[in-house]
């Protein structure tokens, strides 16, 4: 009866901060907060274990549990000779951040970094003192438990200019097969199409159990100009098409459930969540990265790296932690005492 009691207050208390006198509000925001606390309680079985027993030294370490890092993780462990350590700085997913619809109130929540941009009088003028909020996610899936979960592959010329530019297997015939070995698409009819989608893989495509009227009639409209209606994963992007999501079911299919949660037993791979990666320890002479510094339970550690640390932090916290470690724009490193290990100048 206390825990009872306890989520019931706590709901409560949420829904009514976030609900203020709205009562077409309050019960949605009500339901997933119960959903929610109760979750937070009950660890349920498939939920990731947080290590807390670590080794001193893996073969390899994964900084930062998102979008790419779960991905690493799992490819690095299949190999069950290779000891691997992944480092999150958050903590889990709840059942609140499972809810499509309510992606948006995730946003400066405990799951966010809460970035913001620097004052730009050109940019982020409807914005208060014009800066923006920049949404980076703090949870194991990272910024895949903040997004809409739209899943757009990219333009196929993206990938043929990042060849060009001196890049060789990153052309769009030599990633599409690994699009569609991740990729479980459950649209029975788009899975024909074999050339561009897969089933079986770790990450589920769906489409979304229910359009607005207003989405359905773009399509109408765009039908009616003689467009056609496409797949906007496929060869032809030009058109009209409705999106599809990655989703399981009606829930978020995050990295972190698509690519961990199957392999969560594997005993070669552990991960730490709560674990904040504050400095890759690098060897001033040979630059190798042998290992990361890093805060969990209020105290510092180190873990060791025999074959390679990899950063996977995310767009401002993989640069962030290089020019904490000592690889940066040397003047910048000099100007706040850090030792530089590496002059890496910016590049726009």
């Amino acid at each position: 009866m206390v825990h009872a009691g306890t989520v019931l207050i706590s709901a409560i208390k949420f829904a009514t901060k976030v609900a203020g006198g709205g009562k077409l509000l309050f019960l949605p925001t009500f339901l997933a907060a119960l959903a929610y606390y109760n979750y937070d309680l009950y660890d349920p079985e498939n939920r990731l274990v947080n290590e807390k027993n670590l080794r001193a030294e893996y073969d390899f370490i994964v900084v930062g549990g998102g979008s790419a890092g779960a991905v690493v993780a799992n490819r690095l462990s299949a190999n069950p000779e290779w000891n691997v350590l992944l480092l999150e700085a958050g903590g889990h997913e709840s059942e609140i951040t499972d809810v499509p619809a309510i992606s948006l109130y995730l946003h400066g929540s405990k799951y966010d970094w809460k970035y913001k941009t620097q004052p730009d009088s050109s940019a982020c003028q409807a914005m208060k003192g014009n800066r923006c909020c920049w949404t980076r996610g703090k949870v194991i899936g990272g910024s895949s438990v903040l997004n809409t979960m739209l899943y757009v592959r990219g333009n196929k010329r993206d990938y043929d200019n990042w060849e060009r530019m001196g890049n060789p297997g990153w052309g769009f015939e030599d990633v599409l097969p690994y699009f569609k070995k991740s990729q479980d698409q459950r649209n029975p009819y788009l899975a024909k199409n074999t050339r561009y989608h897969a089933t079986g893989g770790y990450l589920t495509v769906q489409d979304s159990p229910w359009n607005t009227p207003l989405g359905i009639a773009f399509l109408q409209a765009g039908e009616e100009m003689g467009y056609e209606i496409r797949d906007t994963n496929s060869e032809i992007q030009t058109g009209y098409g409705l999106y599809q999501f990655t989703m399981r079911r009606g829930y978020r299919c995050s990295s972190s459930k698509a690519f961990l949660q199957p392999i969560r037993l594997r005993r070669n791979l552990h991960v730490a969540l709560w674990s904040h990666v504050t400095k890759v320890l690098i060897d001033p002479d040979s630059k190798r990265a042998y290992g990361v510094e890093f805060e969990r339970d209020g105290r510092r550690r180190v873990a060791l790296a025999k074959r390679e640390v990899i950063l996977s932090a995310g767009a401002i916290n993989s640069p962030q932690l290089l020019m904490l470690s000592g690889v940066g724009p040397e003047e910048h490193l000099r100007s706040i005492n850090i030792p530089v290990i590496h002059h890496l100048p910016w590049r726009w």
